[in-house]
Parts: structure tokens; sequence; C-alpha cells
């Protein structure tokens, strides 16, 4: 990949960045979780430092290609200013007239962000036409290209792959960062190689369960996706959650890690709840035979405590996906036993990689500090189609 480097000197030159602010909020509308903002920050500073004039697009969550102010980006650019210590000026459109303003006012050293980019249609068209047009008017903006939001490099849209192909371009050090963890995770990674994957639904992880049977030494499940793999074993799994037309697809990734010598660990024991709700009377009960009447919410604590002993001894760990719904206290414990055991680990030397998404947002919430593993990332379904072994549109249209 071209790096910042190739692209010379910036100074005075407009440097439109693709960053990845898509920022969970809360009730209030408040940044509930501001690792993504400050992943954002090392290649904007360096920008800053090279003299540029810093122009900052991203999206965040789903409006429907029109202007909403629920997903605006004004506390992100809030919080960036406040990360950079110097003032953002926020757009109050994508490519219109206040961005060309903002833009046009930008000195050396300084940053503006666009307004959300998914409020306009062409940033996600599937219509190469549409999508490029709306590339067009945001090449207008700038003299050069740094993708830096990994969170994006596997979509295929105008502000991740159109741009690219529209001005001199390069990968941000955040984007570079991600990439060199990845291939460290599939290329060669050191033994043994534990994988824990948890979340909802065992259908988002298929492929990469797949080409992971190929590396890895231990697979560790949980997580709403763990009650799919109980039910492939003939298990009653209850209220949980449950995918029946993944069952006979779970049963043949079952005797295919047999065949490799790949271990499976499940949990053997669950905490069952009445109902999803924080204050629902719940229990442990053994994995084998959860209630009828009963929802599995996370691991149980025997499960907890074995999932930690098979990390004990890894040197690469990759982890996505939480135990339980850790946003709840009661079904928390799961994912932070995970976490601890990773963050020792870490500590011992493994390389330890949380995969982003919920897994980030969950270490942060249980109170461990980002600097407690080898690598958070910002990109959890890119990851994932890295680990899969898929071409990323935002990484390709980057090469050569």
């Amino acid at each position: 990949m071209l790096t910042i480097d190739t692209l010379g000197d910036l100074r005075g030159k407009r440097v439109l960045v693709r960053s990845d602010l898509n920022v969970p909020l809360d009730e209030d509308g408040a940044i509930s979780d501001d690792g993504r903002v400050r992943a954002s920050v090392p290649t904007l500073r360096r920008l800053i430092e090279a003299g540029a004039r810093v122009i900052v697009c991203a999206h965040l969550g789903r409006p429907k290609g029109v202007p909403d102010e629920a997903f605006s980006l004004a506390p992100v650019a809030h919080r960036l200013g406040e990360l950079l210590g110097i003032p953002v000026a926020l757009a109050q459109d994508t490519v219109g007239n206040s961005a060309r303003s903002v833009v046009a006012a930008l000195e050396d050293g300084q940053v503006a962000v666009l307004e959300n980019l998914r409020f306009d249609p062409g940033e996600t068209a599937k219509d190469d036409a549409e999508r490029g047009a709306f590339a067009d008017q945001l090449a207008s903006l700038a003299d050069c290209y740094v993708s830096d939001g990994f969170g994006v490099v596997h979509r295929k849209q105008a502000s991740v792959y159109d741009l690219a192909q529209r001005l001199p371009h390069a990968a941000g050090g955040l984007v570079q960062a991600e990439v060199e963890v990845l291939r460290r995770l599939t290329e060669d990674p050191q033994h043994p190689y534990a994988v824990v994957l948890g979340g909802a639904k065992v259908s988002d992880k298929l492929e990469v369960i797949a080409n992971l049977l190929q590396t890895a030494d231990r697979l560790l499940i949980g997580g709403g996706m763990v009650f799919t793999f109980l039910a492939a074993q003939g298990h009653e799994v209850g209220k949980s959650l449950l995918e029946r037309d993944q069952i006979d697809t779970v049963k043949g990734y079952l005797d295919l890690a047999r065949e490799r010598g790949v271990e499976i660990v499940l949990p053997t024991d669950i905490v069952a709840a009445t109902e999803f709700s924080a204050d629902a009377d719940h229990e442990v009960v053994s994995a084998e035979a959860i209630p009828a009447d009963r929802i599995g919410l996370d691991i149980g604590p025997d499960s907890a405590e074995a999932f930690a002993a098979a990390l004990t001894d890894t040197r690469t760990v990759f982890w996505n996906g939480p135990m339980g719904a850790f946003e709840m206290a009661p079904f928390a414990a799961g994912t932070k036993a995970v976490a601890q055991a990773l963050a020792e680990v870490t500590a011992g030397g493994a390389l330890t990689v949380v995969g982003g998404g919920d897994s980030a947002a969950a270490v942060r919430q249980l109170g461990f500090d980002d600097d407690q593993f080898g690598h958070i990332s910002t990109g959890g379904g890119a990851s994932l189609e890295y680990l899969e072994g898929k071409q990323l549109p935002g990484l390709t249209v980057l090469e050569g």
C-alpha cells in the first residue's frame, strides 16, 4: 500500500481524510465510547504537523441518504477538537456551499469535518455512476486523499473506493497498523493460536470460522452464537437465540475441527434468565439442559474459568464478539473473564487482538485500558472479512 510519505510535501495542500468516526451515542446524543475518535488522532496530527489543510470525512449510523440531525457529526467534531487541542470546524453539509466555504477558509495546519457522508445517497449507492458523481464532488474539495477508516475498507463506497481513484492517495497510519496486525494473524501466527468468537449470530461468523480452522489451534465459542453450536450437539437451548437453518452447517464445522485437530471450547454452563432484562430472574444452568422457558444471556462461571484457562498458554489470540449481554451487569462476567485472560497473556508477551465493534466497547465499559491488549481494532466487520480471506475494495484500491 502507498503511504503518506509517497504524497510528498503536504504544506498548504488540501488533504481529504476518510476516517472512521462511527461512534455509539447514548440517549442524549453524547458519545458513549470515543475509541474510534481517539484512534483517528495520530494520522490527523501527523498531517497537521506537516502543514496540510485537513478535511475529515466520515459517516455516523445509518441515515437514509438524507440529512438527519440524530446522526450529525457535531459531537464527533467537538470531541476531535478536544483531542487535537485545536478548533475543528464542522461543515453543515457534505459537498455543498457550507463544505466549500469551510474548506476554502482552512489555513495550513487547520482541520475541518464534513457533515455525515451518508446524508448523501451517492455515498452508498450501488450504481457506479451515482457513486462516482458523489466521489467527483468530494474530490473537487481536495488535492490528495488519505484512507484512514479501517472500519469501512470492506465497503465499495464513494469515500472509500471511488475517491481513491480520483486523487493522489495513500493509506493512513491506522489502516497500515490494522493491516499489519491482521497479516500477523493470518500469515505466520505464533502458536498456540486461539480464536474467541461471540456475538449474536453464528451466520455472521461462518466464513471466518471456516478459514480459521486452517490456522488456529483452538476456537472458543460464546455469545448468542453458541446456542446454535449447542443445538448442533443435540442440546435443548430454551428461548435462547438460535439459527435453526445453520445447525447442519455447524455440525459440519464441528466434524471438520475434529479432523484437523482444532480444539472447540464450548461452555458447560450458562447464565439463563426469564427474559432479556437486567432485572430478570436468572440462574446458572447446565449448557446441556437450558430450561425451555429461559434464555441464555452469558456463559456460566465454570465456563468463564475454563475459557480463561484455555488462553493461559497462548501466543496469539483474536477475539471478536462478547460472551454475553455484557451491557447488563448480571450477564457481563463471562466477557470480563475473557478480557482479563487476554490482558494477562498480553503482559506475558502474547499478541492479542480485540476485533472491534462490541468487543472493543465491552473491554472499555468493563474497566480495561486499551494498552492492556496488543491491539484493539476499529473495524469489526472489516477485520472479519480480512480473516475470511476476502479482498477488501478499500485496501485493493490503495495498492500501487
